[in-house]
């Protein structure tokens, strides 16, 4: 269910998706989905789990073989296209918790995390500072990632191009700690 509350999200947005939508698309009657799923909330729970389990997934194939630099791209350019093309599903793991360490969205949150923790090795970031790293990371890439999402850059320079830019300038910051 969460597959299809998802794509449905990526079409119409998440705060448009309803569990009586979801149940058209789906080709049953809304009570139906309450055998599999607890509701509204439970089905945004599952679907933001379902995005960061496919975001680890694409960031930690793009990042593998490759260190510095060019793991920081492929990094940046994997979580760009990931939350451009499935951006209702992403919105949906903007401000939900997990419950417990055993909770899907913090098992798929921490393999995101790792992910991006591949992308720093090849910096020699000291212990201390990897938390500091994640978030400026995190902070980058979805926000423009977001921004993008949301047609947030409207003017004439090319947006691969602000992109190559942000990495660059990432990059020459990590380098310096």
């Amino acid at each position: 269910m969460a597959a299809a509350g998802a794509a449905l999200a990526d079409e119409v947005g998440l705060g448009n998706l309803t569990m009586g939508a979801l149940a058209e698309r789906v080709g049953v009657r809304a009570p139906s989905l309450y055998k599999h799923v607890g509701g509204q909330e439970d089905l945004n729970r599952r679907i933001a789990a379902l995005a960061l389990s496919q975001a680890a997934d694409a960031v930690g194939s793009a990042v593998q073989g490759y260190a510095g630099r060019d793991a920081l791209a492929a990094a940046a350019r994997a979580f760009r296209t990931f939350v451009v093309e499935h951006p209702g599903r992403y919105a949906a793991t903007i401000g939900v918790e997990p419950s417990g360490p055993d909770d899907p969205l913090a098992v798929a949150g921490a393999r995101l995390l790792d992910a991006f923790s591949a992308a720093l090795r090849g910096y020699g970031i000291a212990e201390a500072d990897t938390d500091h790293a994640l978030r400026m990371l995190r902070s980058l890439f979805h926000g423009f990632a977001t921004l993008e999402a949301g047609g947030g850059f409207r003017w004439s320079t090319d947006v691969d191009e602000s992109l190559e830019w942000l990495i660059a300038f990432a990059d020459r910051g990590l380098r310096t700690l």
